[in-house]
């Protein structure tokens, strides 16, 4: 809040009114000109703190990409497996020996506390706009993979359900169902590609900003 105070002294000419006016006007282009500085001082602060945490929370992201893919393709390679024995049990009404149905589905979660705090200290306004637009992107692709992945484990509960009940040594453990248990699997199987696909993207994404930086 900047004051402005009447004269100490009265005014006696239209010389001492300008003067004062004056000295008002200065005094009041000096306080705007020192309040912008450290407003200016406080933004630039603000985004320099959520650039630092921004790095640090996408390299501790970056870090975990290589082992939610290698969990990722063993799930894949266990889902062929598992098509393999439902095909061999609708076909033979038993269940093929040494062989068991695995299906499970792990969510890999990657931190995006900082780009939340970032939007509500409104840092990325003061953030040239490629930058900006870079971390936008990166967080719009994590976002994707987290209903990608949501997705897949919906459909991986949708699958175990009916398995719920039966024991591996039953006649035909589905039911007489293996074949629309193979068609869900088979469903299950296509969101893990696209899960697959997103985790790649945002391995790119990642590095991509890991080495600009």
């Amino acid at each position: 809040m900047i004051d402005v105070h009447d004269p100490h002294e009265p005014i006696h000419s239209v010389r001492d009114f300008f003067i004062h006016l004056f000295t008002i006007t200065i005094g009041l282009l000096i306080a705007l000109g020192l309040e912008g500085c450290v407003e200016q001082q406080h933004h630039r602060h603000l985004m320099h703190e959520a650039e630092a945490s921004l790095h640090t929370e996408i390299q501790h992201n970056a870090n975990n990409v290589s082992g939610a893919l290698a969990d990722l393709h063993n799930q894949q390679a266990q889902i062929k497996r598992d098509i393999i024995a439902l095909n061999y049990i609708a076909k033979n009404h038993k269940a093929p020996d040494k062989s068991h149905l695995t299906i499970d589905f792990r969510i890999r979660t990657f931190n995006k506390v900082s780009w939340k705090t970032a939007q509500a200290t409104t840092a990325f306004s003061y953030m040239p706009y490629a930058q900006a637009e870079q971390y936008s992107r990166i967080y719009a692709t994590q976002n994707d993979l987290d209903v990608a992945e949501n997705q897949a484990a919906r459909d991986a509960v949708v699958i175990v359900g009916p398995l719920m009940n039966t024991n591996y040594n039953d006649a035909d453990p589905t039911g007489g169902r293996a074949d629309q248990i193979k068609e869900k699997l088979e469903v299950f199987q296509g969101q893990l590609l696209l899960v697959d696909s997103l985790l790649h993207s945002l391995d790119d994404e990642y590095k991509k900003f890991l080495s600009a930086s």
